[in-house]
């Protein structure tokens, strides 16, 4: 991939398709699975919990961390990496 590679971001519920760069998905991507390892986690918590794993520069690059780790999230549901397990509040895991 280069610089000006984008990612098409959907969502599970079928809204258009957000393009984000893709050293940002690639790099919330990394830090979601690195959070969620073989366990689970609430998704209200991911993005606090997935700037742990990203360094300095990247979340300083990243822009909103919230708004990208759960772009990314819904992006890694609608692919089949994560899913989301039965009642509230929402918990994802690994597929």
């Amino acid at each position: 991939m280069t610089a000006g590679d984008k990612v098409p971001c959907r969502t599970p519920t079928g809204r258009t398709a957000t393009n984000v760069p893709a050293w940002k998905f690639d790099a919330c991507r990394a830090a979601i699975l690195h959070e969620i390892g073989d366990g689970e986690v609430r998704a209200s918590a991911l993005a606090r919990a997935a700037g742990r794993h990203l360094g300095a520069e990247a979340r300083e690059g990243l822009g909103s961390l919230p708004w990208h780790v759960t772009t990314v999230r819904l992006e890694m549901e609608v692919r089949g990496e994560l899913r989301r397990l039965p009642g509230a509040p929402v918990r994802l895991r690994r597929a």
